[in-house]
């Protein structure tokens, strides 16, 4: 009996109950069969996978020497405007995001329709790649910087609104309630209330978001949208292997740089 005294019941420990177990095979299923319909859908060829060390090595023969001597005449002038496009774009992307940030945040505005309708731009823009977006700013102003230039802002709309809109919301009412109570104007309680108090996020958040700009404005000539890109796709097409060697070198050397740069300037304001 279970209640006789010298007597102890055998118990087995399980680290999950029937239902998790049988949660977690239904998931592992799922993965599984994810993975097998995905395969069947793209067509992996055998072949070709055993064909790739080949034809990567054959790539690399054929980029290598690197054509140095085409940086000057073809590879500086792309490459400085991939830099301005990625820094204008963050600077309007900026100028956007803040007052949608703004509206976003709900101890800033404690209005929900406001809110919701704020975080729907913010959800709207990071929604869509910023290729898409070049694609269609080169549809509208035709192909150059200035697509390029609107595709990187209002894709960083969405990943720069969402962050400061966060920063405001974790800012101390203790401060903002103090001016508010002195009957301070909005104006004022924002640039003495919320701006001390987010303002090193800010800067975080400017700088990486300039960072990821930099390496995406590389890419966004593929589709027409200008820099450094368009060099690279006329070189893919016409087959000069040496020539997107010189240009992926260039590209490499930026990002390094931008990250180097980026790191800096935080080290010595933040």
């Amino acid at each position: 009996m279970s209640g006789a005294p010298g007597l102890a019941i055998a118990r087995e420990w399980q680290r999950f109950t029937p239902g998790e177990r049988l949660a977690r095979f239904v998931v592992y299923l799922g993965v599984v069969a994810a993975i097998v319909a995905s395969i069947q859908t793209v067509e992996v060829i055998p072949e070709f996978i055993a064909d790739a060390p080949e034809q990567i090595g054959d790539m690399l023969r054929r980029m290598w020497p690197i054509a140095w001597g085409f940086y000057p005449e073809g590879v500086q002038a792309p490459l400085l405007e991939s830099l301005h496009i990625a820094t204008l774009g963050t600077v309007a992307a900026v100028l956007m995001a803040v007052p949608v940030a703004f509206l976003a945040a709900r101890n800033v505005t404690p209005h929900a329709g406001l809110n919701y309708f704020a975080k729907l731009i913010l959800v709207s823009a990071r929604s869509v790649n910023t290729l898409i977006w070049a694609l269609f700013f080169v549809a509208v102003f035709g192909p150059g910087a200035l697509a390029g230039t609107m595709a990187i802002a209002f894709h960083s709309i969405g990943f720069t609104g969402k962050l400061l809109s966060e920063a405001l919301e974790e800012s101390n009412r203790g401060t903002i309630e103090a001016l508010q109570a002195t009957g301070a104007p909005w104006l004022s309680v924002a640039i003495k209330g919320y701006w001390p108090q987010v303002k090193p996020a800010f800067w975080a958040i400017v700088l990486f978001r300039w960072d990821i700009n930099v390496r995406e404005s590389a890419v966004l000539g593929l589709v027409g949208a200008g820099g450094v890109g368009m060099a690279l796709d006329t070189a893919l097409n016409l087959f000069q292997w040496d020539r997107v060697a010189m240009i992926l070198v260039a590209i490499l050397g930026v990002v390094i740089a931008a990250e180097i740069v980026v790191t800096g300037i935080r080290r010595r304001i933040l």
